[in-house]
């Protein structure tokens, strides 16, 4: 997810260094739903005066058309630069009047803010009364949005040129062809100047609703003041006009594709990869420990080993999944000094391919089941990851105790599940390859 504007609170850096390691396994996750019918996940923590508030709707970029790629985004974009009649301007006055963050959040399954504020009652009213107003009457006003879309047309131009992008959207396309999860989630120059203020308005009252709404709150308030925070964010939000349409089926790979695009920089930009698995994968845990291995820790994986330490093809080598609602993409990626692209390529796939058939070794998966066990508490040392995790939780409808079982599932995870879900799932005979770089030939 990325995110937007920020304002003063410097101060709440020092807070948190100083109260680090406040939460722990074991979270006392509640969960109700609103009056308005949004779901709420409530993390109750009074060890800093702060407040931790996301609202996330079934509005990511997978609900875009490739007609109209890139609303999505836009949509979520202009949330806060304009609402209920009140500027930018105005709302960046009051936000930083109570030193209190808001930012838009967007990824292809799901859209939404997120607001950090004091939680004493001046601060925390003033910021979420920005907030309700913001996520129930965006203005979307036409100046502003000509200016976002001159901004957002300029920087897709100057990604054209540059040989990371070029070669991600290349890959995610070829991956997903025509599933809304092979859409550019930015647009295209030729669609985002197309889009008009009626089409964000009718996106968001279609996708900004109350039925979809995913509300997490962590911080020092009660669960009665959560529950009425979490009312007022969702009493005045638009009623869903019917169901959505479900999403098509990701259809899986079944041949090898090859694109190799031009380009003049003097490192290759080479990605692999297959559409990989969903959040709800029962194969979920044993390719997240396997995927650790491969080419996801860093200095200790086989991919930095082989193609890195052993032979010095590349700088870094990584590896991983994007769960999704549905398969993400599983992605290796890396780059090499142009003429040695086609031997760092057979280098990785060979790696691949071995860890396929072979698997793990007893000792790589004791090593990475310590890792990540070892260092699952830094994944929760802080208000924000937590209120990440509950929307985790409250947007994929993962059980309550996802957090607490975590360690264990890793724990559980043997030599054999890691070979047979990597079999299941990533198919080196059927994986896309783009290299972007040198004369786009072989």
């Amino acid at each position: 997810m990325c995110t937007k504007r920020s304002a003063g609170i410097w101060f709440w850096s020092v807070l948190a260094l100083l109260f680090s390691g406040i939460a722990s396994a074991g979270l006392p996750i509640q969960h109700w739903q609103s009056a308005n019918g949004a779901r709420v996940y409530f993390v109750e923590s009074h060890g800093l005066p702060l407040l931790d508030v996301s609202v996330d709707f079934d509005a990511g970029t997978r609900r875009d058309t490739a007609e109209k790629a890139g609303l999505a985004n836009l949509t979520s974009h202009m949330l806060d630069l304009g609402a209920n009649g009140m500027s930018e301007e105005d709302i960046s006055r009051r936000l930083a009047d109570v030193g209190a963050q808001l930012g838009a959040t967007i990824d292809p399954d799901r859209a939404g803010m997120s607001l950090r504020t004091l939680s004493s009652t001046r601060e925390r009213t003033q910021s979420l009364d920005l907030m309700t107003k913001i996520l129930q009457q965006p203005d979307f006003p036409a100046t502003a949005l000509e200016r976002e879309k001159a901004r957002v047309i300029a920087a897709l131009q100057e990604e054209d040129t540059q040989p990371g992008p070029i070669g991600q959207k290349a890959f995610q396309a070829a991956l997903y062809g025509n599933h809304p999860y092979g859409l550019p989630g930015a647009g295209k120059v030729e669609t985002v100047s197309k889009l008009q203020r009626q089409d964000l308005l009718d996106f968001f009252h279609q996708h900004y609703v109350s039925e979809s709404a995913v509300i997490a709150i962590v911080g020092d308030v009660s669960r009665t003041e959560a529950a009425a925070i979490a009312d007022q964010l969702s009493a005045g939000l638009p009623h869903a006009n019917g169901t959505l349409p479900p999403l098509p089926a990701v259809t899986p790979l079944s041949q090898a594709e090859t694109i190799r695009l031009p380009h003049p920089a003097s490192q290759s930009h080479i990605l692999l990869g297959v559409p990989g698995m969903s959040r709800s994968d029962p194969d979920y845990f044993p390719l997240f420990v396997g995927n650790y291995i491969l080419g996801g820790g860093g200095f200790a994986s086989r991919l930095t080993e082989e193609v890195r330490e052993k032979r010095g093809l590349a700088y870094s080598v990584y590896s991983y999944f994007i769960p999704l609602a549905q398969p993400g993409p599983f992605q290796i990626g890396l780059q090499t000094k142009r003429d040695q692209a086609t031997e760092a390529l057979d280098i990785t796939r060979a790696t691949l391919r071995r860890f396929v058939a072979d698997g793990p070794t007893a000792d790589e998966l004791r090593h990475a089941k310590q890792n990540l066990i070892g260092s699952f508490p830094l994944r929760l040392d802080s208000n924000r990851k937590i209120l990440g995790y509950l929307s985790l939780i409250g947007d994929y409808r993962l059980p309550l105790d996802y957090l607490d079982q975590f360690p264990k599932n890793v724990d559980k995870v043997t030599l054999m599940d890691v070979k047979s879900a990597f079999q299941r799932h990533v198919d080196p005979k059927t994986m896309v390859t783009v290299i972007v770089g040198g004369d786009g030939k072989k």
